[in-house]
């Protein structure tokens, strides 16, 4: 009888043992099932490809390369130490740069770009105060030969090379004339090497500081003083002057020649004169177009006269600048045609025709034999 009540006792206690053996192997695998399925939860949600395509979708493209191997991506600009090498990279496989354009004006050997697989790099050698301003590149979008900029692409960052004994950006014009529209800014370019140098704006006659009110005048390091609505009274000469915290004496830019202009709208304004419309034959005469327009606006001549191909004539082109009415600027072009010797062949209309990047006029004279 205690054997069989012994028996019994081991059997329900073996019975126990596998029942919490297995729910705690049960409890284990539920476990392991929850886990698991985080897990996919986690890579659907969060796909890696996806979450770096977009990041780089607002990212500059714009590096520098720093000591051992490190990079830095540029924001809107950037403060450096004149002497040491600079080295820019773009990523792409064709890439477009932009750059101080007076390193191009002097074919400056200091600057050299190469194309790699991957990425493009620009490496500037002894940069100096000189070389401050707007560096920038962006990818090419190419079909065989025929490239075209990628503006989304474009990065862009301004590098002050700061130098204590040159506050302003060094030019090679000492005496800067700049046109003043009534239609748009104009800007005094008195830039700095060092965004926190304090500038400030000086007429010569009547000597004077200009107040800048930071509405209609306002500065800005990269750029210079900003003349938002120009207008007869800002025509003079002025400089900007600097002053640094580390030295006593303030520094004066180069001198700029402020000019208002009247702004032609559309093709070149003609006329056309000839020196005598009556000519006996071997006489001398001469025919005289001339344009009136903006200072910086080219005009090309060209010409259909009588004995075409038949004879030579001299022609003289020329451009000087005039004031007309107070306080305004206008560009006088000018084609001169010289007639020496008359023949028979030369009677006849004589016709300009004048073009600018807006159009072109023709006007015409005839010149008759005396009778």
């Amino acid at each position: 009888m205690k054997f069989w009540l012994f028996f019994t006792l081991a059997l329900l206690w073996l019975e126990v043992q596998n029942g919490v053996c297995q729910q705690v192997k049960r409890k284990k695998e539920a476990g392991e099932n929850r886990i698991k399925a985080g897990r996919k939860r986690v890579k659907v949600r969060y796909p890696k490809v996806k979450e770096k395509d977009a990041g780089s979708k607002g990212q500059s493209i714009l590096t520098q390369v720093l000591d051992k191997g490190r990079f830095l991506r540029l924001g809107e600009s950037l403060s450096l130490n004149p002497g040491k090498t600079l080295e820019l990279r773009c990523k792409g496989t064709k890439i477009g740069w932009a750059y101080p354009s007076y390193l191009d004006t002097f074919n400056d050997n200091r600057l050299s770009i190469k194309q790699n697989e991957r990425y493009s790099q620009l490496i500037l050698t002894s940069p100096s105060a000189a070389d401050t301003g707007e560096y920038s590149c962006w990818v090419l979008l190419c079909d065989g030969q025929e490239c075209e900029k990628d503006v989304d692409t474009i990065s862009a960052t301004y590098i002050y090379f700061q130098d204590k004994d040159e506050l302003f950006v060094p030019s090679a014009i000492h005496f800067e004339i700049i046109y003043l529209r009534p239609d748009k800014p104009a800007s005094i370019p008195c830039r700095v090497t060092n965004p926190k140098i304090k500038v400030s704006l000086h007429r010569e006659v009547p000597a004077e500081e200009i107040a800048v009110d930071g509405t209609q005048i306002s500065y800005n390091p990269m750029k210079g003083f900003i003349i938002r609505n120009p207008s007869p009274e800002h025509k003079g000469a002025y400089y900007c002057k600097a002053n640094s915290t580390t030295k006593t004496t303030p520094q004066i830019s180069t001198k700029y020649q402020l000019l208002y202009v009247e702004v032609p709208r559309g093709p070149p304004f003609a006329t056309i004169e000839a020196s005598s419309n009556t000519v006996s034959s071997g006489d001398v005469f001469n025919v005289t177009c001339t344009v009136l327009g903006e200072p910086e606006m080219n005009v090309s001549f060209s010409w259909r006269y009588p004995g075409q191909d038949q004879r030579p004539v001299n022609i003289q082109d020329s451009w000087r600048l005039i004031n007309r009415g107070v306080g305004h600027t206008t560009r006088i072009s000018q084609s001169a045609m010289i007639v020496d010797d008359v023949e028979t062949i030369d009677y006849g209309k004589y016709i300009c025709i004048a073009k600018n990047k807006n159009g072109e006029t023709l006007v015409a004279t005839s010149v008759k034999p005396r009778d």
